[in-house]
């Protein structure tokens, strides 16, 4: 490269960056004029904010040791709170496994008792059944001797045979 295009090649960067720093200037023209503008919009607004301000901050002034009594308070009945919790939650876990227990006792007393009112029952029918088939027992051979004598006679072979043969 000579040195007459590296001379124009610096002109050029020198002139490049004076034309970077005029539009820098500008900017920080335009931000300055905008940021009074806000200002001068600002200042009114904060006048009057100031003694809401004011008043706020002697609200909570007053009002710091009420917040810390009542956070205190929050506090403790928080804890209160979560010690009656799990206290009720183990009351409530041995109550279930005592209900289970006892569930399960009642379970198989009801087991036993269903168990002897077969037997009872079985018992009873057979004591009671005893009676009625030896009754029916008696009947029938009451029955057949009155049927036999009210016949007067036997009966014949050939009678005899066909009842036999009906069973056959």
């Amino acid at each position: 490269m000579t040195d007459d295009v590296f001379r124009w090649v610096i002109a050029i960067g020198v002139a490049l960056a004076a034309i970077a720093f005029l539009i820098q200037a500008g900017i920080a023209v335009a931000l300055y004029r905008i940021a009074r503008r806000m200002q001068a919009k600002v200042t009114p607004l904060a006048e009057r904010a100031e003694p809401i301000l004011d008043t706020t901050r002697q609200m909570l002034a007053e009002n710091r040791p009420r917040v810390a009594e009542i956070s205190t308070h929050a506090v403790e009945v928080a804890k209160s709170v979560r010690r009656q919790t799990t206290q009720i939650g183990e009351l409530l876990d041995e109550t279930s496994t005592r209900a289970r227990i006892r569930l399960a006792d009642l379970d198989e007393k009801v087991e036993e008792t269903v168990e002897q009112v077969g037997q009872v029952g079985g018992a009873v029918k057979t004591v009671v059944m005893k009676p009625v088939r030896e009754m029916n027992a008696i009947m029938a051979g009451v029955r057949a001797a009155l049927v036999t004598y009210a016949r007067g006679r036997r009966p014949s072979v050939d009678h005899v045979t066909q009842d036999e043969e009906m069973f056959i």
